[in-house]
């Protein structure tokens, strides 16, 4: 098949046109390359490889005409991003995705990158039938996302827990990554209503999902699913204790409520009924990010010699 993925160069996106790549597929990255080119350099050698360096809200999406399946992760993505971009977060992840869907025939399918952000604080547990209660920006700009995509009837929301782990385009600000880089960091995690809970999952689940999606489109096509496991719901007091473990470190508890509030926990049981479940634990994904930031310092000034 021919396959787009909008945000191809990005944490998620370029680990899943590798895997797209392995399958056999004709794969196009679209991104505006925001944050380097160096992620997706290694895959331009590709014979079924191409690139669209372009923005998501030009006029101009002629790159889809050809393509079979939309992987659509394009999108300002995040809490503080979204607070610090409020335009842009509408304009790209509400009206660039109504763009795209008006510019699609109806035989072309769209794979959605939704989010579990839109349950909000309910603390309850909450399946694909839950009423969602969005806290921030971006959590009310993708559930608007979803919603566009979903009037197509060829189409499907991934709801997906909150990521972690390593790729070749490393994201800060996800809660576990940015766990582990302060404790090796600053020997101090900060955490903000530890007890609250919400649902994760490793990266490379993320893109066996997305994976998961394209093989089972037939019995996924036309609906929402929640993506994660049963098995990763955990407070940000369990998770800081499994960091220390690994990385001993001071763990201070805020008196200041977090900003970005999250409180529930999510059931996978309709992604489960079809076959699909995470694979890799949390303690072995905290195991890599902690070798991997005893290195690895991206914002460090370095000399010239």
């Amino acid at each position: 098949m021919k396959i787009v993925i909008t945000g191809g160069a990005g944490y998620t996106g370029v680990m899943l046109a590798e895997s797209v790549l392995e399958a056999g597929h004709d794969v196009t990255v679209v991104d505006n390359f925001l944050y380097g080119y160096e992620s997706i350099l290694r895959l331009v050698p590709h014979k079924k490889f191409n690139i669209v360096k372009t923005d998501m809200r030009n006029q101009d999406m002629s790159y889809l005409d050809d393509a079979d399946v939309i992987y659509h992760l394009a999108g300002i993505s995040g809490y503080p991003a979204c607070e610090a971009n409020p335009n842009s977060a509408w304009l790209i992840n509400v009206e660039a995705t109504r763009q795209m869907t008006e510019h699609l025939s109806k035989n072309q399918m769209v794979i959605y990158a939704s989010t579990t952000s839109f349950y909000g604080s309910t603390g309850a547990i909450s399946d694909e039938t839950t009423t969602v209660e969005p806290v921030s920006l971006y959590a009310v700009t993708k559930y608007e996302g979803e919603k566009i995509i979903m009037e197509r009837d060829n189409s499907i929301a991934l709801r997906w827990a909150t990521v972690f782990g390593t790729s070749p385009r490393m994201r800060a600000g996800l809660l576990v990554n940015d766990f582990c880089e302060k404790s090796v960091t600053e020997n101090c995690i900060v955490l903000y209503d530890p007890d609250s809970k919400r649902s994760f999952m490793h990266v490379r689940d993320l893109v066996r999902g997305y994976m998961f999606a394209l093989e089972n489109a037939d019995a996924m096509q036309g609906q929402v699913f929640n993506m994660g496991s049963d098995r990763m719901n955990y407070t940000k007091r369990e998770i800081a204790q499994v960091i220390q473990e690994i990385n001993p470190c001071d763990v201070v508890l805020s008196k200041i409520g977090d900003k970005d509030i999250r409180d529930f926990q999510v059931s996978y049981a309709k992604a489960k009924g079809l076959g699909y479940d995470c694979e890799v634990g949390l303690k072995e994904g905290v195991e890599e990010l902690i070798k991997l930031y005893r290195f690895y310092t991206p914002h460090s000034f370095i000399k010239p010699i």
